[in-house]
């Protein structure tokens, strides 16, 4: 887009109304900001430091088994994470590639300090986005449904929408062994006000935890006695848009911990804040401390170790795996017990954060708040961990808001359609107690979400939400004409059985054929690549959209089966539940069922069945009384 983002400095007066504020820079807030802007909102983005807009304070990576499908989702609705990952990333690779395509995914090691430049530089040239450094102390519903937001310096502003974006910052702790520190983020202050505001605005809040593993020197590790994990030498990436250079690849390493690095870590448990009970909320069950892993696991001799470089500049490296708030002292001796970090210097030992979040049952399926229509939240606030979570969160909050700030109809992502939307129906419906990671089991319906086909369910919409630009949907067309091109080619072209078409089978370890077959006929065999199909018909194509033909037809039956399992529960999905529905007044359910549907009011039935303790009888007899309430003569 043309134009450029403004930026001013705390001292500089900005106005007093807008149309979308954005409160954080973080990764939601950074998809949120720009999607409010790009869809013509006058946007605001108000953050603590300008420095620190799209840091990475845990792991620079992006992407992983189901996080990678959001990544992809993102960037087919036109959001940016997908793009920047591109641009900045030092190694990237698929996951699960020995295994099928439901669960493959990408992953990308970023350069930390590189992806957040690029992020910042794309927030400045946005028309229609100002940048404000400034903390937000206070907020408010006003009475016309917009928002009031009131800044350090006494000062206030109006907006109509509002996206509440605070990451782990409010009345975040930081923890390093019996040692406890405001803070959300190493060096960075905690939002020690904000959390009142929401208690007076009637939300209820809890308090989670995260954490992150030491900083370690590359000079002082030992990489001839580690295991290379390297990349992959074919050019991947995120977006659909990839750039125009091939993404460099640098080497990662493997190590493992061990019985004596185990002894060490509970030798430091007393000193644990953890396991002292100095940390009262719970941490993520599926990214969980290397204390806590020797704890659950006691006899788990080895857990497996990532050495990862944070940038292409700089010799700090991440210690993947071993997440912990234990003393100094404690990680810098289990460090020196692994394979490859005996004489290791640590930069930075690891922590723990403590901070407050809004349970996500008080927000509709659009991330909009129940109690106060102007508000909007996305990213941990909401209970998730991880930046592509937030990524995708905020994106969503950032189309809802600015078409509530347009008059416009709210968007809802439904579960059967994207990793997005069965991320958001699983925090809305849902009860979260702990930080919230998006896995692949966590959707029914991942072999027809495969990563490979984001565009084809998602940009059509992102081009009638209005974030697809031109070219983007130029380069969309021509693929889908390919990929149509392609499948009718494989449904009419023969091959023979002729010597040469049988070596090449042979060669690639498949039975050779004694007949005429046509193309789709060969592809269907289990064993055949699907390159090969397309050297015995002579012919090329581009490497995506021959993946994705070969999965179609491979996986014909499965996909088939699937989708007809999502056409039956569609018509149970879409049944409205009426928002005005006495759920205690119904006879018959029990008081847990009647007590969670009344704190989550789910817009429909197919919502309904998914709330922890609503048993299928609960469901029957909800829609038995929608049927008897469809029946009765309007008056």
């Amino acid at each position: 887009m043309a134009g450029k983002a403004e930026s001013t400095p705390r001292s500089q007066a900005i106005a007093d109304r807008w149309d979308v504020v954005v409160i954080g820079g973080g990764h939601a807030g950074c998809e949120a900001a720009l999607a409010a802007a790009r869809l013509g909102c006058r946007t605001l983005m108000v953050t603590g430091s300008r420095e620190t807009i799209a840091s990475m304070p845990c792991n620079p990576a992006i992407g992983g088994p189901a996080k990678g499908n959001l990544v992809r989702e993102i960037d087919a609705l036109g959001g940016e994470m997908a793009r920047i990952a591109d641009r900045t990333a030092i190694q990237i690779k698929i996951l699960n590639s020995s295994k099928g395509p439901a669960v493959q995914a990408l992953r990308a090691q970023s350069d930390k300090k590189q992806y957040a430049l690029a992020m910042q530089a794309v927030l400045e040239r946005q028309a229609g986005l100002t940048l404000h450094e400034a903390l937000v102390t206070a907020m408010q519903g006003t009475e016309d449904g917009g928002m009031r937001l009131g800044f350090a310096d006494g000062t206030e502003i109006l907006a109509r929408s509002a996206v509440l974006t605070t990451g782990t910052f409010l009345r975040g702790k930081l923890f390093t062994g019996l040692s406890c520190t405001p803070g959300g983020r190493v060096g960075e202050a905690p939002a020690l006000t904000l959390t009142d505001s929401l208690l007076a605005m009637g939300f209820e809040t809890g308090r989670l935890k995260t954490g992150t593993p030491a900083r370690i020197d590359g000079k002082s590790i030992a990489f001839d006695e580690v295991t290379l994990a390297p990349g992959e030498d074919r050019d991947l990436h995120f977006s659909f848009m990839p750039p125009e250079k091939p993404i460099p690849q640098v080497p990662c390493y493997l190590t493992q911990t061990n019985p004596e690095t185990h002894a060490v870590i509970r030798g430091g448990m007393d000193r644990s804040p953890m396991f002292t009970g100095m940390i009262e909320g719970l941490g993520p069950r599926y990214c969980p401390s290397i204390e806590d892993k020797v704890a659950r696991f006691p006899d788990k001799d080895s857990h497996q170790v990532f050495l990862e470089p944070e940038g292409l500049d700089t010799d700090q490296w991440y210690v993947q795996g071993m997440s912990s708030s234990l003393p100094e002292d404690v990680q810098l001796a289990m460090l020196r017990t692994m394979r490859g970090l005996r004489n290791v210097t640590m930069i930075r030992a690891g922590y723990a954060v403590e901070y407050d979040y809004l349970p996500a049952t008080q927000l509709h399926p659009t991330l909009q708040t129940k109690k106060v229509p102007g508000l909007f939240t996305a990213g941990q606030i909401n209970g998730t961990s991880g930046y592509e979570e937030a990524a995708a969160q905020g994106l969503v909050a950032g189309i809802n808001s600015a078409r509530r700030a347009l008059g416009r109809e709210m968007v809802i992502f439904a579960r059967r359609d994207s990793y997005i939307g069965t991320l958001i129906d699983d925090l809305v419906t849902k009860e979260i107690n702990e930080p919230y990671r998006m896995l692949t089991s966590r959707s029914e319906h991942r072999l027809t979400l495969r990563h490979g086909n984001a565009d084809q369910r998602l940009t059509p919409l992102g081009r009638e939400i209005g974030l697809v630009d031109d070219a983007r949907w130029a380069s969309f067309t021509l693929k889908s004409e390919a990929m149509k091109a392609a499948m009718a080619w494989l449904e009419t072209t023969k091959v023979q059985p002729t010597e040469e078409t049988n070596r090449l089978l042979t060669e690639a370890g498949c039975e050779p054929i004694d007949r005429t077959h046509f193309l789709i006929d060969l592809l269907r065999r289990p064993p055949v690549p699907h390159h090969l199909v397309w050297t015995l018909g002579n012919r090329s194509e581009a490497p995506e959209v021959m993946e994705q033909q070969a999965i179609a037809v491979k996986y014909a039956g499965y996909i088939a089966r699937q989708q007809d399992q999502i056409d039956r529960l569609k018509r149970f999905e879409e049944k409205a539940l009426p928002a005005d529905l006495d759920y205690h007044a119904l006879t018959g359910l029990s008081r847990e069922s009647q007590d969670k549907l009344t704190r989550v009011r789910p817009l429909t039935l197919g919502q309904a069945a998914r709330i922890g303790g609503v048993t299928p009888a609960d469901v029957s007899l909800l829609l038995v009384h929608l049927e008897a309430r469809r029946r009765q003569p309007v008056s």
